[in-house]
């Protein structure tokens, strides 16, 4: 067993061994052969299996890490990651809109739907007066019964009364608006930047305090130009991610 395995690495080859490893291990993570949460052969192991000296396994770990493929915890090894879901961000789709078609169970759990006084911020965002009416809505996205993201909605009033009785458990609000309400929806605006989970996203999204949180301001507007859904995302770094396609533009090209 040992021989065909080093026959799997070529010395000499115009690709650097520790690349041809990556590649390798990379490959039996992907299909499966080393399963998510697995713990991973140490380097001693990968060093007399492979035949390679321990910098080659180093770097080719080191290059998986990067990756998000494998973590490391200190003291008990190597383990590796579990995939992350992903959805792009070049068109506007809600949360179980895109995460269906790609074959997840999407669930809610609905914390709370409640009229409030809009605040300074949230009125300059809808272009509301500050005080006006709002529904405040507090979901827990969950993919595959597991919570990924804690959801913070705001819709002007008059809007939002058309949701309060909507099956908000099972359905995205972008399907409620356009569908129920008759509310095409235009574009949005978004901002990303990353957080550490306070006491709120401890408990919603089950993290460690501290943990790195992906967050994402929201203002969606109607086909007239009119904002009518603002939210605040925010999603666990450790199983999801935004993706996004940017070309290059070149005058007179």
């Amino acid at each position: 067993m040992q021989s065909k395995s080093k026959l799997e690495l070529v010395s000499g080859a115009p690709t650097p061994l520790y690349t041809q490893l990556k590649d390798l291990l990379r490959g039996r993570i992907l299909d499966g052969s080393y399963p998510p949460h697995s713990r991973m052969p140490s380097e001693h192991e990968l060093c007399a299996h492979f035949g390679v000296s321990r910098i080659t396994v180093r770097q080719a770990l080191g290059d998986l890490q990067k990756e998000g493929l494998i973590f490391r915890i200190h003291g008990k090894g190597t383990f590796v990651s579990r995939p992350k879901a992903f959805q792009n961000v070049t068109s506007l789709q809600g949360f179980a809109e895109a995460m269906s078609s790609m074959g997840y169970e999407i669930l809610n759990r609905v914390l709370d739907f409640s009229f409030v006084p809009a605040d300074a911020r949230i009125a300059e965002r809808l272009g509301i007066a500050e005080g006006d009416e709002v529904a405040a809505i507090r979901r827990v996205r969950l993919l595959n019964r597991e919570p990924v993201s804690l959801e913070l909605t705001w819709i002007p009033s008059p809007l939002a009364r058309r949701l309060e009785h909507a099956d908000l458990v099972t359905r995205d609000v972008f399907l409620i608006l356009e569908n129920d309400c008759e509310t095409p929806l235009g574009h949005a605006d978004l901002a990303i930047d990353a957080v550490l989970a306070d006491d709120e996203l401890t408990e919603a999204l089950r993290i460690e305090e501290g943990a790195p949180v992906l967050r994402i301001e929201r203002l969606t507007h109607d086909t007239a130009g009119r904002p009518i859904d603002f939210e605040h995302l925010y999603f666990r770094g450790d199983a999801f991610q935004y993706r996004l396609r940017t070309d290059r533009q070149r005058n007179g090209a």
